[in-house]
């Protein structure tokens, strides 16, 4: 079936009860029937459409011979001269229909509205109101429910019927258009292509709209008038983003690339689509519900703006707890005023940011017990969409895992994509976007520099990775540096580092605490150099500007590897340890650097951590490898039999006491070296790049048979049937890459 329809089949002229009978034939003819078989209705739709609604239905009635009262509340002269407002008058007419009637009649209630609060209770008035609903069982009722407002369930009871009219049956559409109008769209109009913009809009107020476009018949391309239709129907609190996923939004290139061929192009087919049902066919290829997770910062509330724009789709964001209230019943009330704003500036998109504030799995709350409710009205809101109207609803949350599991299946939210930290790459690309912004003038060195300052092995003060957010943040403090500064040329490695650190509390080392610090930083940068398996160190320092790293050793990023062999998990250990062997060869006594003073990321206890892990979950170890973790799910141990606890103690504790030892045995072999690199680390404060080569170098050439490069390994993977020694390991220790390249 062709989509395009001749100017000629299109009506002449249309009035406004001439368009409600041809959009809601049907659902009239239905209304009607149940009212003359005497069974209350409530309609809930659009105050402008409910008077046109009511005199078609009354016009059907008489046909029936069946009497309407159409109680509006305007003063009567037959009610006297005192005025008694509205509501009084209305009351007064309904006391009158229900006590001085004995035959069938159909009673109109149009503005049930004003017998409700805003929280859905009942005013005042109401309480007055209730009982003459019930009193007379001869009446049949007829009622007009406002979209915005909620009804008590006193009220709802009343009505066995209920019919909800929202926008108009894309198939009525063309009965809706008259032939001058359709002059706007271009010579070949399609219905199909104008709905996209108005299925939304109820007859009455699309009429409206159409009556008034502008501009010249028969355009070559009709986007202006459709850009008039789409400004048109937007609601309160929607928008059109102007977010390009390509030039605003940086990096990413396998997230873009799936948003594309899942959704993008899809919708791109739709529009070009000619016949009818291939454009059926591609509605039902388009899911409507898409979970966007990963950390706080990278972008999700981003891309979601990102496909509204690309689709022109209005957007409404709204926070998870601001969805909540204490009233019975208001949260449920907000999800659904947002869904039918949603679907009145169709085409749109919802995005619940926080979603597993209130979407979390049932059975698992901890709050007022709202959030059962709230996810059944989402998961009902979600079960009502049109597949011809193009709503999509966009859930976001750094917690995956807890949320309902209803809500992830096929038909909701179906669409899964996992937005993470950015990469080398991710990084470069939102730098060179904020530096085109900004104008920041990054030079190729300065750019390499931003990459690598954000990397992996650094992080942020709140001890996360760099994110979108975060770099977003460093460039305008670029900016705000080169304001206040009047800098003018290109920004410069330096110029990077003073804005990211500029005004962070350093740590001062008294003068006792140098040559401390000093040696334990040059154990852990020897041992390092002298484990074959083992990244080489890059950088060591013991004055640092970063204030949640004052010192640090600083080795060689890995790029992300499927897993870890034994051997690298025991140099892990042996680096580890490298810092307080060499306090106790050197000095005589220990402090408290390695533990941290219970810190969970020191030495000590990271060490600790591994050790563990390669006993009980890796198997890298005398002990059988485990058919299952020794760990739950928490990373708890799981209780075990004394023997068995006992025999997984001493195979940690031997990995611990044989790394130790290595360590030692390095440190005192190279004793000499050791106080070389403390004393210079001691003047110099830190030692890098040409010059931490040349150590290495020079040790090379020494100790040929000691420093080279590792032999082939064993390694366990994801093929091994559990979680890869690298993961377990990133969860052991916040994350290896960050944390070990800094072993303070």
């Amino acid at each position: 079936m062709s989509i395009v329809i001749p100017e000629k089949e299109l009506p002449a002229s249309l009035t406004p009860a001439e368009a409600v009978e041809a959009a809601y034939s049907h659902e009239l003819t239905e209304v009607a029937s149940k009212l003359i078989r005497g069974l209350p209705t409530l309609i809930e739709c659009d105050k402008e459409l409910a008077p046109y609604l009511f005199m078609n239905i009354r016009d059907r009635l008489r046909q029936a011979k069946l009497q309407c009262i159409y109680l509006d509340g305007r003063q009567r002269e037959t009610q006297g001269a005192i005025p008694m407002g509205l509501m009084g008058t209305m009351i007064a007419q309904l006391r009158d229909a229900v006590r001085g009637v004995t035959e069938r009649r159909v009673v109109v209630l149009p503005h049930l509205d004003l017998l409700t609060t805003s929280q859905g209770g009942l005013t005042s008035e109401a309480r007055e109101v209730i009982p003459l609903l019930y009193e007379n069982p001869e009446l049949v009722w007829l009622g007009f429910k406002d979209p915005s407002f909620p009804l008590p369930k006193v009220i709802e009871n009343l009505f066995p019927h209920w019919l909800s009219i929202l926008g108009v049956p894309r198939n009525r559409l063309r009965y809706l258009v008259t032939q001058k109008e359709s002059r706007k769209f271009g010579k070949n109009f399609s219905p199909w292509q104008l709905y996209k913009y108005v299925s939304g809009v109820n007859a009455v107020r699309l009429r409206r709209l159409l009556s008034t476009l502008e501009g010249e018949d028969y355009p070559a391309d009709p986007k202006r008038v459709f850009a008039q239709l789409r400004q048109a129907t937007l609601t309160n609190h929607m928008e059109i983003p102007n977010v390009d996923l390509d030039t605003d939004i940086g990096g990413y290139t396998k997230v873009k690339q799936k948003l594309r061929a899942e959704i993008l192009d899809v919708l791109q087919k739709r529009d070009r689509a000619t016949e009818a049902e291939e454009i059926a066919r591609l509605e039902e290829l388009i899911p409507r519900g898409m979970i966007f997770w990963g950390p706080p910062g990278t972008g999700k509330t981003y891309f979601a703006k990102a496909i509204a724009a690309s689709i022109g789709a209005a957007i409404t964001i709204v926070s998870g707890p601001e969805l909540k209230s204490k009233w019975v019943g208001e949260s449920e009330e907000n999800l659904r005023q947002i869904f039918h704003k949603a679907r009145q500036s169709a085409p749109s998109i919802i995005v619940f940011d926080e979603l597993d504030s209130f979407a979390t799995a049932r059975g698992t709350y901890t709050g007022s017990g709202v959030e059962h409710s709230m996810v059944n009205q989402l998961l009902t809101e979600m079960d009502g969409f049109h597949k011809d109207e193009l709503v999509f609803v966009v859930g976001t949350t750094n917690f995956v895992e807890s949320l309902d599991p209803a809500l992830l299946r096929p038909g909701r939210f179906e669409f899964h994509i996992h937005i993470p930290y950015p990469d080398d790459d991710d990084r470069r690309a939102i730098f060179s976007i904020y530096n085109k912004k900004m104008r920041l003038q990054f030079d190729d060195a300065a750019l390499d520099y931003a990459v690598n300052r954000t990397g992996n092995r650094y992080i942020t003060a709140t001890g996360t990775a760099f994110s979108g957010d975060h770099i977003n943040a460093i460039c305008r403090a670029i900016a705000r540096l080169r304001l206040r500064e009047g800098i003018t040329g290109p920004t410069t490695p330096k110029l990077i580092e003073r804005a990211l650190t500029e005004f962070d509390e350093k740590v001062e080392l008294h003068e006792k605490d140098l040559p401390v610090v000093a040696t334990h930083e040059a154990g852990h940068f020897l041992v390092s150099i002298f484990c074959p398996h083992h990244p080489p160190p890059e950088k060591v320092t013991i004055q640092s500007d970063m204030p949640w790293a004052p010192f640090f050793t600083q080795f060689r990023h890995e790029k992300k590897r499927i897993g870890m062999s034994r051997s690298e998990m025991f140099d892990e250990i042996t680096v580890l340890y490298g810092g307080i062997e060499a306090e106790r060869l050197l000095i005589g006594d220990i402090s408290t650097g390695a533990s941290g003073m219970g810190n969970p990321n020191s030495d000590l206890s990271r060490a600790s951590l591994f050790a563990e892990y390669m006993v009980e979950v890796c198997g890298m170890s005398n002990l059988a490898a485990p058919l299952r973790s020794f760990r739950d799910h928490k990373g708890d141990r799981q209780v075990l039999s004394g023997s068995m606890a006992e025999a997984i103690d001493r195979q940690v504790n031997t990995i611990l006491v044989e790394a130790q030892a290595k360590a030692a045995a390095i440190l005192a072999k190279h004793k000499e070296t050791l106080i070389q690199l403390r004393d210079e680390l001691i003047e110099k404060k830190t030692i890098e790049g040409e010059r931490v080569q040349q150590i290495i170098d020079d040790l090379r050439a020494k100790y040929p048979n000691d420093v080279g490069a590792p032999g082939p390994e064993v390694r366990l993977g994801a093929g091994a049937g559990t979680t890869t020694a690298t993961d377990t390991a990133k969860s052991a220790t916040h994350d290896k890459d960050k944390s070990s390249a800094a072993k303070g």
